[in-house]
C-alpha cells in the first residue's frame, strides 16, 4: 500500500509490519490480507430493540450531515456536484471497513510468518512468468524511470498478487467511513476529496473505483493522493487507469519511486554472513558505515566471498529474526521502499522478491522458521518490564518499535547475551526474571 507522504511520514496502522521478532506491522500489502470480494456490507444493520432502532437512525442522520459537508468542500474545491452526487449516491458507513481498521489481532507476526508468503516459491514462479510476459513494456518503464523491471513486478507480487487481487471495496465508501469515524478524520477525509478529483477528471468510474478497505487502489495499491502526485498516462488514452492498464500502472510506479529518489545501477541491499564474535548491538537501521568498513569488520557475501565495496555507498545491518537468523546490508535503495512502505520487513520482501524474480536463488543457510510468536499483551509487558528495569522502551503500546529494540539491546548487553533487540518469548522470561530478582 503506498502512502507517500501519509500521517507525517508512514502510519495506517491497520496491521502493522515492524522488525524485531515480535512483528508491529504497519501496513499489510493487500495480497496478504484475507480477501474482501464481496460487496460491502453496512454498519447499520438491523438490531434487537426499539432503543437500538433509535441510535441506528441518529448513526445515519449524522454521517448522511457529514457527508453533506464533505459534498460542499468539494464544490468548493472545483468538483462538480453531479461528480459529487453520483459518487456518494448509496454511500453509508460500512462496519467491515471500521472492523478492519479497529482490529488488534491477539498475536504479533513473527519475521518468518509473513516472510515465507511475501517470497513463496509459488510467488517467484509467477513472477518470472509475468516478466516474461510483460517483458517489453517493463523494460521501457525500466529505461526511462531507471527502476528495474524485476523490481517493478516484485511491487506488484506484493501489492495485488500480481493483479488478482486489488480489493473489493468502493473505495469513496470505505474512505468516507474512515474520515467520518474519527480516528485520522482529517487525512481519510483529504483522501476522500482527492478520489473524488480523480473520478471527476475522468480517470475512473465510481462504479470501478475500488480497492483495500483503507482506500488503496490499483494494481500497485496507490492511495489517492499518491496516485495525484505519481501517477501517469503511460499509453496516452488520455486516461491514468491503475486499475485496468498495466502500463499505467508500471509506469506510474516506475515514477513515483523515480521520484521518490531510487538510485539506479544500486540494489537494494544483499544477504551478508557475520564473522564470530560479531557484535551484533550494529544491527540498527540507523546506524549506517562505509561497505569498507563493514568489509572491516569481517562481513562477507553470504557465499562467504568479499563483501563487493563501491565508492560511497554505505549501508545498515539488519536481522529481521535476530542473530540466529539471516542477516542483511541494506542500502539506499532499501529506504526508498520503505518510503513506499515504512516497514522493514516489507522492504526486505521486496527486494528478496525481486531478487528471486530475477534469477537468484533462495537465502543461503538453514534457520528455525517456526519461531513462537509474542502476544500483543505479552509485548506490552515486555516493555512495561524493561521500563522498570531502567532501560526506557518508550510507550507501552505493543509494538516493537525502535525505542523498544533499543531498550532490548541494553537489557540483552547487560546481560551478556547477544545485542540484537530481538524480542521473543525466551527474552521476555529473561526479562521477567530480571524484575523477580528485583522483589
Amino acid at each position: 500500500m503506498s502512502l507517500s507522504g501519509s500521517f507525517g511520514g508512514r502510519g495506517l496502522r491497520a496491521s502493522g509490519l515492524g522488525i524485531g521478532g515480535a512483528l508491529a506491522v504497519a501496513l499489510v500489502p493487500a495480497a496478504l490480507l484475507a480477501a474482501e470480494p464481496s460487496a460491502p456490507t453496512r454498519i447499520l444493520q438491523t438490531p434487537a430493540g426499539a432503543e437500538s432502532a433509535q441510535t441506528q437512525v441518529a448513526q445515519t442522520q449524522d454521517f448522511q450531515s457529514w457527508l453533506d459537508g464533505v459534498r460542499s468542500e468539494a464544490v468548493r474545491r472545483g468538483i462538480a456536484a453531479a461528480t459529487v452526487n453520483r459518487a456518494f449516491q448509496g454511500v453509508a458507513p460500512n462496519d467491515r471497513v471500521i472492523d478492519l481498521d479497529r482490529r488488534q489481532p491477539e498475536f504479533t507476526q513473527t519475521f518468518w510468518g509473513y516472510f515465507d508468503r511475501a517470497v513463496s516459491e509459488t510467488r517467484v514462479e509467477e513472477g518470472r512468468a509475468m516478466l516474461a510476459r510483460h517483458g517489453p513494456l517493463l523494460r521501457r518503464v525500466a529505461a526511462e524511470t531507471g527502476v528495474p523491471a524485476h523490481v517493478l513486478v516484485a511491487f506488484w507480487g506484493l501489492e495485488t498478487n500480481y493483479g488478482g487481487n486489488l480489493g473489493g471495496f468502493n473505495v469513496i465508501e470505505a474512505l468516507a467511513t474512515l474520515a467520518w469515524d474519527g480516528r485520522r478524520g482529517a487525512f481519510f477525509r483529504e483522501q476522500l476529496l482527492t478520489a473524488l478529483e480523480i473520478i471527476d477528471q475522468g480517470h475512473i468510474d465510481p462504479a470501478r473505483m475500488l480497492g483495500s478497505w483503507a482506500g488503496a487502489m490499483g494494481q500497485m495499491q496507490f492511495m489517492p493522493t499518491t496516485f495525484r502526485d505519481h501517477a501517469v498516462d503511460y499509453d496516452g488514452d488520455g486516461r491514468k487507469d491503475i486499475w485496468g492498464t498495466l502500463a499505467d500502472a508500471f509506469g506510474s510506479a516506475g515514477r513515483f519511486l523515480s521520484n521518490l529518489g531510487w538510485r539506479q545501477g544500486e540494489l537494494w541491499g544483499r544477504q551478508v554472513r557475520l564473522p564470530a564474535g560479531f557484535d551484533h548491538a550494529q544491527s540498527d537501521l540507523g546506524l549506517r558505515q562505509p561497505l569498507a568498513a563493514w568489509a572491516a569488520l569481517g562481513v562477507r557475501r553470504a557465499d562467504g566471498g568479499p563483501l563487493p565495496v563501491v565508492e560511497g555507498m554505505s549501508a545498515a545491518l539488519l536481522l529481521p529474526a535476530g542473530h540466529e537468523g539471516p542477516a542483511f546490508l541494506v542500502y539506499d535503495n532499501f529506504r526508498i521502499i520503505m518510503r513506499w512502505n515504512n516497514s522493514s520487513v516489507y522492504a526486505l520482501a521486496v527486494g528478496r522478491l525481486a531478487d528471486r524474480i530475477g534469477g537468484d536463488g533462495p537465502l543461503v543457510g538453514t534457520f528455525d522458521r517456526t519461531p513462537e510468536p509474542l502476544r500483543h499483551t505479552e509485548v506490552r509487558a515486555l516493555q512495561g518490564l524493561l521500563n522498570r528495569l531502567g532501560y526506557d522502551a518508550g510507550p507501552v503500546d505493543g509494538l516493537v518499535g525502535p525505542g523498544t529494540r533499543g531498550a532490548i539491546r541494553r537489557f540483552q548487553a547487560a546481560q551478556g547475551l547477544p545485542a540484537d533487540g530481538h524480542a521473543d518469548p525466551d527474552l521476555l522470561r529473561r526479562v521477567q526474571g530480571a524484575v523477580g530478582r528485583l522483589d
